[in-house]
Order: C-alpha cells, then sequence, then structure tokens
C-alpha cells in the first residue's frame, strides 16, 4: 500500500494551526563542512508577511522601559525595565553572530501561559540582551521566571559561532506565572531539529551540557504528569501531547533531515507513521559533512525521494505539485486521511540558515542567509552579523498581506511560486536556473568578501556589507520579478511557448511559432477513463 493513503483515524488527532507551523534543523561546527554551527527557520504563517526586523543598538537611561508586544497577535502585554545596552539586531541574528529560532507544540492545554513574555518577545528581547547561547539561555529563562510566560510549549534553537542548543519551555498554567524547562547541547559532530513536537526525552541530571528548572520533574509529579524514578523522566512525555498530528506532521519533518543525511534513519519511519518502536532521536552523526547548501535544500524539502513522497500520490496531480491546501486532515466515508506536512510549505513568512563561524572576520561571524515567502522558490540572499541596515526589499513597512508591492521580495516570491503551484513539474526548472545561477553567485563571492572585510575597519566593514546585501537583495527582486513575468508569458493559457537561442521562438516573418500542448501526465487520463460518473460519457466516438 501507497504510505501516503493510509488511514489515520487510529492515529490522528485534529491539532491547532499553530500546532503545524514552524521547522528548524541544527548541525554542530563538525558536522559542517567548513567548520560553521548551522540553524534554520522557517516561520509558517496564514499571517506572516516576509520582512526583515531591525533593531539598532541602543544605550538606554535608568528607568527606561520597554514594551511587551505578542509576535502573533500584535497584542501589547505590559512593559518590563530596559537595559542600559542593546545589541543590533537583524531578523533572528544579533550583532555578535547569536541566532534564535523556534517552533511551538502546544503541549497541555492547562499550561498554557498567564505572564507578559510570549515566546517572540523573548527571542527578540534576548538577541538584544545576550552575547552567546548560554548567555541566551540564562536571560530567557530568567524572563519567564520574573515576567512570566504568556505562550504555550515551544521548541528555541539558541545557536552561536561555538556550539547549538535546543531548549524546551512551556507555562506552569493560569495559577504559576512560570514555567519549566530544559536545554541541551547538541553535540558538535551531530545534526538535529525540531518541528512542532516536543523533542527532548529522558536527559542526564548532573551533566553541564545539559540544563534545566530546579522544578521540572517535581513539578511534573505534583500535576499526576509522571510518577517513576527521576532518570526515567521524559520532558516530552510529561508536557507534551504526542499524537498522529505531533509524529507524522511533526517529527516527520526532522526524520526526513535524519534520511537524508545520514544513515539507519529508515526503522523511525514507523515512529513517525504509528508511533511504534523508539522515538526519533535527539540528534544523530551525519553520514558526511553538511554544507550551507545542503541546508538551504532541506529547508526545500517535500519528502522527495522517501515513502511519503508529496509529488508522487494523487493529489499532486498532473504536474507532481508537492503542496496541499489546508486543511491538512478530511474525512470520506467517515474514515479520516491526512495530507502530508513538508519542510517547505507555501504559509512561510520567512525563512533563513543561520551560518556561524569563528574563523570569519567580526562583521561576517554570522551570515543569515535569509529568504521570504516559500523556502522552495526563495532565494537565499545573504545578510550579515555586521550589517547595520535592511534593504528595501526586505524592510518593514514595504507592503504587506493586503498591499501588494511589487518592490517587496516577498510580493515578487509569491508571484512566481503561485504560478509554479499550479503545473510545478513543468515550472519549477526554469525557477531552479535562475535561484541557483544566484546563490551560485553568493557563494562565489564569499571567499573574496571575508578577504576584503577582515581587511576594514568596523564602520568600513559594516558599510560595505550594507552595500552587498542591498545590491544583491535589489538585483534578485528584479531578475524574480522578470522572472515571473516570463512564466506568466511561456506558459499562458495551459500552452508552453517554444524557445530558440533563449527568446520565445518566432517564424520568418515575426508571427510567434505554434505553441507546444503538454497536456496531462498518463495517470490524469486514467483517471478519467475509469471515473465511473465521466469515463463512459468523456469516451471518444468514432463516427462511420
Amino acid at each position: 500500500m501507497n504510505l501516503k493513503q493510509i488511514t489515520l483515524a487510529a492515529i490522528i488527532a485534529a491539532a491547532p494551526a499553530a500546532a503545524l507551523a514552524c521547522t528548524s534543523l541544527i548541525a554542530g561546527k563538525k558536522a559542517t563542512a567548513d567548520g560553521s554551527v548551522i540553524i534554520t527557520y522557517a516561520a509558517d504563517s496564514h499571517t506572516l508577511y516576509g520582512e526583515l526586523y531591525h533593531q539598532p543598538a541602543a544605550d538606554h537611561a535608568p528607568g527606561s522601559m520597554r514594551t511587551v508586544t505578542e509576535w502573533d497577535t500584535g497584542k501589547r502585554l505590559g512593559e518590563i525595565p530596559e537595559v542600559a545596552h542593546t545589541y543590533r539586531t537583524l531578523g533572528n541574528m544579533n550583532e555578535h553572530g547569536l541566532t534564535i529560532a523556534e517552533s511551538t507544540w502546544g503541549g497541555r492545554d492547562e499550561l498554557a501561559g498567564s505572564g507578559m513574555i510570549d515566546y517572540g518577545s523573548l527571542i527578540y528581547i534576548t538577541l538584544q540582551r545576550a552575547r552567546t547561547a548560554r548567555e541566551a539561555i540564562k536571560v530567557m529563562t530568567d524572563l519567564v521566571d520574573k515576567y512570566g510566560y504568556a505562550s504555550s510549549g515551544e521548541s528555541f534553537s539558541i545557536a552561536d559561532a561555538d556550539e547549538a542548543w535546543i531548549m524546551e519551555l512551556i507555562g506552569k498554567g493560569k495559577d504559576d506565572k512560570g514555567a519549566v524547562w530544559v536545554a541541551r547541547r547538541v553535540p558538535d559532530d551531530c545534526i538535529s531539529g525540531h518541528a512542532n513536537h516536543s523533542r527532548i526525552h529522558t536527559f542526564p541530571l548532573n551533566d553541564p551540557e545539559t540544563l534545566y528548572s530546579p522544578d521540572v520533574i517535581s513539578f511534573a509529579r505534583s500535576k499526576g504528569y509522571f510518577n517513576g524514578k527521576d532518570r526515567d523522566f521524559s520532558f516530552s512525555k510529561a508536557y507534551a501531547v504526542t499524537d498522529g498530528g505531533a509524529l507524522r506532521g511533526c517529527d516527520g519533518r526532522v526524520w526526513a533531515f535524519y534520511n537524508k543525511h545520514s544513515h539507519g534513519a529508515e526503522p523511525y519511519l514507523d515512529w513517525v507513521l504509528k508511533g511504534s518502536g523508539e522515538p526519533l532521536p535527539l540528534w544523530v552523526k551525519p553520514s558526511q559533512p553538511v554544507g550551507v547548501r545542503d541546508m538551504q535544500a532541506m529547508m526545500r524539502d517535500h519528502f522527495e525521494d522517501t515513502p511519503l513522497d508529496m509529488t508522487m500520490d494523487v493529489g499532486a496531480g498532473p504536474y507532481k505539485v508537492p503542496y496541499r491546501w489546508r486543511p491538512l486532515t478530511y474525512e470520506v466515508d467517515s474514515v479520516e486521511y491526512t495530507h502530508e506536512r513538508a519542510i517547505a510549505t507555501q504559509q512561510t513568512g520567512f525563512s533563513f540558515v543561520s551560518q556561524m563561524n569563528a574563523d570569519r572576520p567580526q562583521a561576517m561571524r554570522g551570515t543569515l542567509w535569509f529568504g521570504v515567502d516559500d523556502a522552495n522558490t526563495c532565494v537565499y540572499v545573504p545578510v550579515f552579523n555586521g550589517n547595520t541596515s535592511v534593504p528595501h526589499e526586505f524592510a518593514v513597512g514595504n507592503g504587506d498581506l493586503y498591499n501588494l508591492s511589487w518592490e517587496s521580495a516577498f510580493w515578487v516570491n509569491n508571484y512566481v511560486a503561485n504560478q509554479a503551484y499550479h503545473r510545478y513539474s513543468q515550472m519549477i526548472p526554469d525557477i531552479r536556473k535562475v535561484q541557483t545561477a544566484l546563490e551560485d553567485s553568493y557563494e562565489a563571492d564569499m571567499p573574496g568578501l571575508i578577504k576584503s572585510v577582515a581587511a576594514l575597519s568596523p564602520a568600513e566593514a559594516s558599510s560595505t556589507l550594507d552595500n552587498y546585501t542591498a545590491s544583491r537583495t535589489a538585483d534578485y527582486t528584479k531578475r524574480y520579478k522578470a522572472l515571473g513575468d516570463y512564466l506568466l508569458v511561456k506558459y499562458l493559457d495551459g500552452n508552453v511557448k517554444r524557445e530558440k537561442n533563449g527568446e520565445f521562438e518566432r517564424t520568418e516573418d515575426g508571427m510567434p511559432v505554434y505553441p507546444e500542448f503538454p497536456g496531462y501526465d498518463k495517470r490524469y487520463y486514467r483517471s478519467i477513463a475509469t471515473d465511473p460518473d465521466g469515463g463512459e460519457r468523456l469516451k471518444s466516438l468514432i463516427i462511420k
């Protein structure tokens, strides 16, 4: 049986929208080809506009207060005292190269937080106050301890140029503003990830590379979530909800990463599909070192070449489209089914691959390869920790979800992507050609840029990097607008216009050459022929 056709009535439960949202992948510095620590993030939301947030460094007078605004809703949650100095931030990276990503897993309903700090504020306030991953963990846990946690269960990737951590945190409910949490350092030679399901199970209780709140186990006992020995305590089993959505829709994305880059991931498919066997490991060793381009490619994954390949089942249609519109679960004849939930998805606001390397010049210690809209069709443009400004095409306020701007990278990328969603197998080669050429050029630029920036003063380095990122972003946006125009013309009305020497072909008299009619694939035609409601009616009749 095709695994895509397995019914999930006994496995899957309907999950809230937030629980099927973001993805973050991790690679330690000895697991990468150039010694970088790498983390990725796809901020997936049907209401998130793709833009690059920026806060300049600042000094604050005693008594200054900071307003806390909930990231998801824009709701004002309160005020907290500002610190004397805050660091410059660009998106989810700060001037020191510290990067933080997240994925929401919800957890037990009764533990939804009632404090002042939501998960988004926790990220962006911390980026302004911490230099390293370990500092960030302390800042984050101190904030929720003092001001309370306002969100549900959350996983965070927290990384600097030396180490990467996974921290998982959940509130204590309406009667206790605090939170319980555990953080584990990812071994340098391993890869890891999380995708909207709690990934930390048992953990060592006396290990400097494992940190946790003092009451993480005792609180679970007090609530009746756990009654075994401390060494057997699983954070995930105590605080998360493990159902079909959490496994197939969430752990499945991490499994895809492991399956692509390590040996021995196949047995864990039973965990993803049925919840049987051992849980997916928190980390594994890759079969060979991964690079930035590998991590970018992984963010574009739709389970290709696995039993869950989204281009292969009937839902992909005649153009092998690896996208499914929501809702993910649906019912046919009282049986519940599901669409797969891949890493790459249409409703991404922005995504990034953050590369942190201590051997690079200070201004390039962190490189945020940043893209907007669907990671599969975006272009990852390098933004550096030394940048002090945001390109116009990524700037906050340049368009929004209700106002199209042709100068916005988000809208231009949607122009390209949304055409491909309908004739994917035909259009994606044209998109890949432009996308790959752009990203290849950025990769080729890096050695020379590193060498030149190393010889500059901090101010000169920032100016050089600002100009580089701005020029590349502007160029990419113009080329993608031209790509969208090209796709519209080439594939107009279901046809494919013929090309010659890089131009649309014309006759000797200057008229358009008759286009190709590619039609549909064989499975599509067969589905019509065998359809009891239409096949006989549509059968071609030969009149003699």
